[in-house]
């Protein structure tokens, strides 16, 4: 059995229908973005330490790609690829939450 992680990393890639209201994380790129987390952890060597995981409906499709961070319980939406390496370099390694893509629930949380 693996050692519990520091960190992990759920990235939505629900589907939904086409011309849902909630549109989905899937169609916004979110396999992209979770390959992208996957690669820069292995490029970093934090692999065995941290672990990126699809998920499933997070609910928050209309903020997608939605990225949610335990054990902090931090919610990044609109995730794309180029924002993997800021969110592995200041948040997963230096601690520090990037709150540029923080989930408008987030934001409310932290005023």
């Amino acid at each position: 059995m693996a050692p519990p992680f520091q960190r992990h990393i759920f990235v939505c890639t629900n589907r939904r229908p086409d011309g849902h209201p909630k549109g989905c994380c899937a169609t916004k790129g979110a396999e992209e973005v979770r390959a992208a987390f996957k690669a820069e952890l292995e490029k970093r060597g934090i692999k065995g330490q941290m672990r990126a995981n699809a998920a499933g409906c997070l609910d928050t499709c209309a903020f997608g790609v939605s990225v949610v961070v335990y054990p902090e319980g931090v919610w990044y939406g609109g995730v794309k690829v180029e924002d993997v390496p800021a969110i592995v370099e200041e948040h997963l390694i230096g601690g520090k939450p990037v709150e540029r893509l923080f989930m408008p629930l987030m934001k409310k949380a932290g005023s």
